[in-house]
């Protein structure tokens, strides 16, 4: 039997300073053809011995928060009793209002069925690792619970088990916090309603405001940096004007039509909030929306406000206080220019950000209306604003449906409309819809590239969405077809694009990833032919 069989709940709390578990990628859940063929699937990189001796990597042979080791026992005891201390507010409603109720549900009431276990992608990709099993960190959390907040005795810890609080412990708690997509699959098809993916935000929570701990990709470089400047991509409202100026040209030159993106028109009927990443990374996605929105004649405009051009909000990952912040932003440049509604473009997170959470935040004059930018296209499409010809998209396409907007959000019909009309070889991967799995790359793992990390998301988190991709596109593999994976979310194209590079599937099998709209605006009549670009990679 292999050691990832017999690790335990108590495990977690062993001193002996080793993982848990130790990875081999023989281990994992099969992938298909082309990546079934021995040599196929690049090995893990080792962690180097200087980050070993640094920070805690008592998991599983990866460090992604890089917490350091403390240097006395003062400091660990220290660290405990913050812990402690967070722990408990975790389940105070003054503290934790708006998601007391289905944190005390999931901790007092999961029947140990395992039903989550089977729905979680992490877990089969790992070749059902107990350690990834969605109960394997709600179970630590539930004992504690128990043990610390309700105060249980000898009968209590007989009921529902002891564990032993130590630092080692909650090192590999941190950690195992950031092992979770928070896709929200568990969630899903528990017949109890519990909500494991829950825990782990909760506890990343705990880390971050009260133990200061948190992956610095979200807290440094992510809602700290927007905080500062007005983007997580550091751009100020400046540096991205002159941006978004150079994309109008070259998308002008790309399309053959004038494009001019409008700034900070007051009472516009929307107000379009990009992922930031867009205008770097994919400026054909902001460029494809100015071609869309222009042509259909809508009344909209952008913000230069300080974080109103980024809809990123990494506190949703995270951090309570700084997802407040983020989204108190977005609403205050919407009511400054007395915009009707805000429209999320491509990125899933945010959709959930500044709709279903921001409602728990975001009212009177700041309720303002929140719209998906799914079904503002579907509107335009398929009321046949726009002349399209579908033979321009005469290649195979799948659709990738993003965890917050699809299953979270329940965003699923819009997009698939939209791609049935205008892709005549549109083809669903299996399950799809709010049955979906995460890209792997969910709740912030798409900018996480620190030590051996990025091995862990594409060989393991990402496992079961690679393995969908490569069977939607099964008949039609090889490099002379080109294929397109439909991704409306930047963090799911963050991941693709990474992911797809790991396993070098763009030379050999030429997949293409991208936006919706580049979708629309390829199959335009009135631009020019060719906008997707298939020699780009």
């Amino acid at each position: 039997m292999s050691l990832k069989k017999r690790v335990k709940i108590s495990d977690a709390s062993r001193e002996d300073g080793q993982p848990l578990v130790h990875l081999q990628t023989e281990d994992l859940m099969p992938l298909p053809a082309p990546l079934n063929a021995p040599r196929q699937v690049p090995p893990f990189s080792p962690l180097s011995a200087q980050v070993t001796e640094k920070y805690e990597c008592l998991l599983d042979d990866t460090c992604v928060v890089n917490v350091p080791k403390p240097k006395t026992k003062e400091e660990e005891q220290e660290l405990v009793r913050k812990f402690l201390a967070g722990l408990e507010k975790l389940f105070q409603r003054e503290n934790n209002w708006p998601f007391l109720q289905p944190l005390i549900l999931t901790m007092e009431h999961c029947a140990r069925c395992q039903t989550c276990s089977d729905a979680c992608h992490i877990y089969e990709g790992s070749g059902r690792n107990e350690i990834y099993r969605p109960t394997y960190r709600a179970e630590i959390l539930r004992r504690l619970y128990f043990k610390y907040v309700r105060h249980g005795g000898l009968v209590s810890q007989f009921q529902h088990g002891d564990i032993k609080l130590n630092w080692p412990l909650i090192a590999r708690l941190i950690e195992l916090s950031y092992r979770c997509n928070i896709c929200r699959r568990c969630a899903q098809v528990c017949p109890l309603g519990a909500d494991n993916g829950l825990v782990a935000r909760e506890l990343r929570k705990v880390f971050s405001q009260e133990m200061g701990i948190a992956a610095k990709e979200l807290h440094d470089k992510g809602s700290m940096l927007q905080l500062k400047v007005g983007s997580s991509t550091g751009m100020t409202p400046l540096v991205v004007k002159d941006n978004v100026n150079f994309i109008d040209e070259e998308m002008s030159e790309k399309t053959g039509i004038e494009v001019k993106t409008p700034w900070d028109v007051e009472g516009a009927d929307v107000l379009l909030i990009h992922n930031a990443g867009e205008f770097l990374a994919w400026p054909e996605n902001p460029g494809a929306f100015a071609v869309i929105l222009n042509a259909a004649g809508v009344k909209w405009t952008l913000s230069s406000e300080l974080l109103a051009y980024d809809s990123i909000n990494y506190g949703l990952f995270y951090d309570d206080m700084q997802f407040a912040r983020v989204a108190l932003r977005h609403a205050q440049a919407a009511k400054k220019l007395k915009v009707k509604k805000i429209v999320l473009g491509e990125c899933g997170h945010a959709h959930k950000a500044l709709s279903v959470i921001g409602d728990r935040l975001l009212l009177g004059d700041l309720n303002i209306p929140r719209e998906s930018s799914m079904t503002l296209l579907h509107d335009i499409v398929m009321s046949d604003r726009l002349k399209l010809d579908p033979s321009q998209n005469d290649f195979p396409v799948t659709l990738h449906d993003p965890c917050n907007l699809v299953r979270l959000m329940g965003v699923v019909q819009p997009q698939r409309d939209i791609l049935y009309k205008i892709c005549p070889k549109f083809r669903e991967m299996e399950p799809h819809g709010v049955n979906n799995y995460c890209c792997g790359g969910g709740s912030g793992f798409a900018i996480m590239k620190g030590c051996n990390f990025p091995d862990w998301r594409f060989q393991v988190s990402g496992r079961k969405k690679l393995a969908q991709i490569l069977n939607a596109f099964a008949d039609s593999l090889g490099p002379d077809k080109p294929k397109y994976i439909c991704a409306p979310c930047s963090n799911c194209k963050g991941q693709f694009r990474d992911m797809l590079a790991y396993y070098d599937l763009w030379e050999k099998e030429k997949i293409l990833y991208g936006g919706l709209v580049e979708l629309i605006v390829n199959a335009m009549t009135d631009v020019k032919p060719g906008f997707i670009d298939w020699e780009w990679h």
